[in-house]
């Protein structure tokens, strides 16, 4: 070839290089989902059903002539069947948040991501609006040729249903949120009237958007790239974790051949290579290659695989829940459930259930009532004209059960030590009272200085709610 048409073939390949972008990120590829069935799809649609129904219904439950669980942000009260937490119990909220981090660490350690594959609100969207996709659109080929065909009024059509049904399952869901937070009541009658306050609307056009838009069109991507989950899981794995796995020295050589051919007549593993496994896989990806942290767990691969080997009439089990340590070492579902209990899911285990006790002993011993007593920093100590002293204390009481109480307040401590005025308090269902008391002495009770003093509130008519609060009692100089 001569110098001038080596620099053109040279020119040329330049500039197809330099129109070909650069990117950070891999293009994605549209997945068309294969729908399946099986055991593992059969648990992963009934947990579909139980968190939808929790999640969906449970506003409308009612306890005590109210919701039963409303975390009321407005009276900042939260409302759970028979209990009424104050914003001064949120270390039971943080409590909850370490049960929760302990339990995917357990959960993680013994069985992989069985979260993200049947319970993950992601996974769980995704399920329901491929579900509502397919019943539109029809199959996953079906689906893949309407996506390359051009615009007609049938794709039109069908599209068109298919955003409508997804946003306004987005929108009620969006509802449902904001129904935990605001009563639902008010929330209906603010829906007659479209007269939503403004963080209300907010709030349901929010959440309905992200979930429009998350299980709609970002799906995969979610668990892929968002999710922090998938990036930590592996420091929770070790050979002894239950995860998906493909069976390689079975499997291996895999290819096509005829049904009821004996594989290793042909020189052939179990698997035929038929793709099905990763049709079925909601993000796309390929057991085979073995475990990948786009692997959500949800074992869709399994049901496929399994469906495929009794069309061959192979054993199944080709693609399982094992181990590493099983795979390796061929050990049976026995041995797998021996090495279970390990130390990490020993050590895991036994901190969750201690928090767990903890938590059920606080709520058990919680007490009906909550009183905070504060000095009034403005006279610290003052002599009256009958030559007694006066300290003033702020009193805040909280009812913490749903019904009407009066309280009762005494002081001890001193010799002659009283409270003038009030001593009782009528306090409303749920409610919290402040009132100002005057506490006297007579000034021959004891020396100049601080001196410990005690209140005792009680409900009266229950002598088993008495709270006893320490405080200090100034005698001046």
């Amino acid at each position: 070839m001569s110098e001038r048409k080596q620099a053109a073939v040279g020119s040329d390949e330049k500039a197809v290089n330099s129109q070909v972008p650069n990117s950070l990120y891999e293009v994605r590829k549209k997945l068309h989902v294969r729908s399946i069935t099986g055991a593992f799809t059969n648990w992963r649609w009934i947990l579909v059903w139980v968190t939808q129904i929790i999640f969906y219904g449970t506003p409308w439950l009612v306890w005590n002539d109210r919701q039963a669980v409303l975390l009321h942000l407005t009276e900042r009260k939260f409302y759970i069947f028979g209990w009424v937490f104050w914003p001064q119990d949120v270390f039971y909220l943080a409590i909850l948040l370490i049960i929760a981090a302990y339990g995917l660490f357990f959960f993680t350690a013994v069985a992989g991501r069985l979260w993200c594959g049947y319970a993950c609100p992601q996974t769980v969207y995704t399920e329901i609006f491929m579900w509502i996709e397919e019943k539109i659109e029809g199959d996953h080929n079906k689906r893949r040729k309407l996506a390359d065909a051009p615009m007609s009024g049938n794709k039109l059509a069908k599209r068109m249903a298919k955003f409508g049904a997804w946003g306004l399952l987005s929108l009620w869901t969006g509802f449902t949120f904001v129904a935990y937070f605001s009563p639902l009541d008010e929330l209906l009658r603010s829906a007659a009237s479209f007269a939503f306050g403004g963080w209300e609307l907010f709030w349901i056009l929010f959440y309905g958007a992200f979930t429009f838009i998350f299980a709609g069109f970002m799906r995969e991507q979610v668990c892929k790239y968002m999710c922090p989950y998938a990036r930590f899981q592996g420091v929770m794995f070790d050979p002894d974790t239950l995860v998906i796995t493909y069976d390689e020295e079975r499997g291996e050589p895999r290819g096509n051949r005829k049904k009821g051919v004996e594989p290793r007549s042909v020189g052939r593993g179990d698997c035929v290579d038929c793709g099905i496994c990763v049709q079925v896989c909601p993000t796309g990806i390929d057991i085979r290659k073995g475990l990948q942290y786009e692997c959500i767990g949800c074992a869709a691969c399994i049901d496929a695989c399994d469906d495929v080997m009794d069309r061959m009439s192979y054993p199944r089990g080709l693609i399982r829940y094992s181990t590493e340590n099983a795979v390796k070492m061929h050990w049976g579902m026995k041995d797998i459930l021996a090495h279970v209990a390990r130390p990490r899911t020993l050590i895991y285990g036994g901190i969750l259930v201690a928090i767990c006790l903890a938590l059920l002993f606080g709520l058990a011993t919680r007490s009906d009532l909550r009183v905070d007593i504060i000095r009034d920093r403005a006279s610290l100590g003052q002599e009256l004209s009958d030559g007694s002293i006066e300290n003033v204390f702020r009193l805040q009481v909280m009812n913490m059960v749903e019904q009407k109480r009066t309280i009762s307040i005494d002081v001890a401590g001193l010799e002659g030590i009283r409270i003038e005025g009030q001593t009782t308090i009528e306090m409303p269902p749920a409610g919290a009272e402040s009132i100002n008391v005057q506490v006297r002495a007579p000034v021959s009770a004891a020396a100049p200085g601080s001196h410990p003093i005690m209140f005792t509130i009680a409900v009266e008519g229950d002598d088993s709610v008495v709270v006893e609060e320490k405080s200090t009692f100034i005698m001046p100089r």
